[in-house]
């Protein structure tokens, strides 16, 4: 009944079309910031998602290191029983120190990785190569595959294959870290260079576990943290404490969001600040369904009093007016969601809006739809259409007015 009331009062004629323009210009406002709303939260998830994808090729599911000190010593044992986990997919030890890269008059300082041949299985690092090929050699024969950026910082070229450089490491077993024997230093060859972002290009080279082993003089049981892949559909956090569990207290376990908690926070923190900033601009343009609600009291006071003569309740005609609000906020929060929904769409397929410069990894701004951002827009509206509905409906149902003959 209320419904009927309300749709009514929309349609019908008003003795003055400054009403009709009021309501309108109200649907429009919510159906504008309605679009926009959900346009830049699908932006959002489209970085997001983007970033996830980037982080997610160079971290893996979980992470394995020592709770202290850099290196600790993993027996066969625990190996194995790590891998017969349910829910684990493969798991990769590795071995990482900071070296020195001397190319003749170019060197640099950058984080060496030791890998065994199960990387790949954790890591999508192989899928990002830009020249080369993923060859790490041997313990006699080590190759590496370097970042971008330290490729241009020494000048490791794939395409060399008879100029080496050399890299330096320090000695653990020395004693004097101001003698000549404070530092190992070898051959080392390049093979290849890949290139993710420029955080890990500027930081990372990659190499042969055995050799690193060696020049750091580990055991063979010793490394740096073990790399940990999961099947689809498996929950990390359970993982995480079934590896506790195993490996004790002397290992921390890192969730893949755990291990980048400072990014994931501020891109959620942005999308709130901005879904936060959006909202009250909708609930600003929520301020003309107020004008047009109070207006519309003014004009239907006669058919107020008709009501109340027929024995109508004051809730009643409150929620008459409550449901005039519901239908313009309907209109356009509906009409705002398909407009939105076209955008994106065409967004997704035919990349119309571009990202400005030529230093970005794609050249459109990335566009992620989410039912959830759909409800969530839909709540936000629902909310303010209430709140702006229910100062005109409370007065319309408390004024008092008087048929005249």
């Amino acid at each position: 009944m209320n419904a009927l009331f309300a749709w009514r009062y929309f349609k019908s004629k008003k003795s003055t079309n400054a009403i009709n323009i009021i309501a309108w210009i109200s649907v429009l406002a919510i159906g504008v910031g309605t679009a926009a709303l959900i346009i830049v939260l699908s932006v959002f998830n489209g970085f997001e998602g983007l970033v996830k994808s980037m982080y997610g090729d160079f971290y893996s599911d979980i992470l394995v290191t020592p709770a202290k000190g850099k290196f600790v010593e993993i027996p066969d044992a625990t190996r194995y029983d790590l891998n017969k986990i349910s829910g684990i997919n493969g798991s990769s030890f590795y071995v990482e120190e900071k070296a020195v890269l001397v190319n003749e008059d170019y060197q640099a300082i950058v984080y060496l990785r030791g890998i065994d041949s199960a990387y790949g299985k954790v890591n999508g690092i192989n899928k990002h190569l830009l020249e080369g090929n993923f060859n790490l050699g041997n313990i006699e024969t080590p190759y590496m595959v370097a970042g971008a950026g330290v490729s241009n910082a020494v000048g490791a070229d794939p395409d060399n294959k008879l100029g080496g450089m050399v890299v330096y490491l320090p000695n653990r077993l020395s004693k004097n870290f101001s003698s000549l024997d404070a530092m190992h230093s070898y051959t080392i060859y390049t093979s290849g260079i890949f290139s993710v972002q420029q955080e890990f290009d500027d930081k990372y080279a990659f190499t042969n576990i055995d050799f690193l082993q060696y020049m750091l003089d580990l055991k063979p049981g010793e490394c740096s943290g073990v790399e940990i892949s999961l099947q689809p559909g498996t929950r990390p956090e359970i993982i995480q404490k079934q590896l506790q569990d195993l490996l004790g207290k002397s290992f921390k376990i890192q969730t893949r969001y755990e291990q980048n908690q400072s990014l994931f926070s501020v891109m959620q923190m942005e999308k709130w600040v901005i879904y936060g900033i959006l909202s009250l601009i909708l609930a600003i343009a929520a301020f003309n369904m107020i004008g047009a609600l109070t207006m519309l009291v003014l004009e239907k006071q006669k058919d107020i009093s008709v009501l109340k003569a027929m024995g109508a309740s004051k809730l009643r005609i409150q929620n008459i007016f409550l449901t005039e609000g519901f239908l313009l906020a309907l209109l356009g929060g509906a009409g705002g969601m398909l407009l939105a929904l076209i955008i994106c769409w065409l967004q997704v397929n035919l990349k119309l809006v571009g990202l400005q410069g030529g230093s970005f990894i794609i050249d459109y701004y990335p566009v992620k739809i989410a039912f959830s951002d759909f409800l969530l827009v839909g709540c936000t509206v629902f909310i303010i259409s209430v709140l702006a509905s229910w100062i005109p409906a409370r007065k319309a149902a408390q004024q008092e007015f008087i048929l005249k003959s």
